[in-house]
């Protein structure tokens, strides 16, 4: 599984630098933040499940989304520039994202093994190992926001 994640963080950064060159700053403001949303919707309905009542497909459904959104190189979306509002596209990046690249790799690729272990985890169906590894996956994407997102 290491070595999954280290390749698609490899393809990421070098996409980086392609995305880069061909997409304009306010692009990437736009992407990112709609693969964003659509990963929080797919978290909401993952916990709808859990509180509710669980649909172990739908969770499946939704985990993987998590997981393939978290390995999908979404880091090329983040260029110089890209922490200020750009051409109507709004942004909550800090500029202290482009100041630690180290942190930002730590927290990237946190978000990535326990995305990952949730879509392993939810393909099992075991409602409490689920709710547990929710916990942990959220707790990972919150963390990168307290030290990279603006209120």
């Amino acid at each position: 599984m290491q070595k999954i994640i280290a390749v698609l963080v490899l393809a990421g950064v070098a996409s980086a630098s392609f995305a880069q060159q061909t997409l304009k700053p306010e692009e990437m403001i736009k992407f990112r933040k709609a693969g964003y949303s659509f990963m929080s919707w797919n978290m909401g309905k993952i916990k709808a499940n859990l509180d509710g009542t669980f649909n172990k497909d739908q969770v499946i459904a939704a985990a993987n989304l998590v997981a393939a959104t978290a390995n999908s190189g979404m880091g090329a979306l983040y260029a110089p520039g890209t922490d200020k509002d750009v051409a109507g596209e709004k942004t909550r990046l800090k500029s202290e994202f482009f100041q630690q690249p180290d942190k930002v790799k730590e927290l990237a690729m946190n978000f990535s093994k326990e995305a990952n272990e949730l879509a392993k985890v939810a393909a099992t169906g075991d409602v409490a190992a689920i709710k547990a590894q929710f916990g942990k996956t959220g707790g990972a994407c919150k963390a990168c926001h307290e030290e990279f997102r603006k209120d």
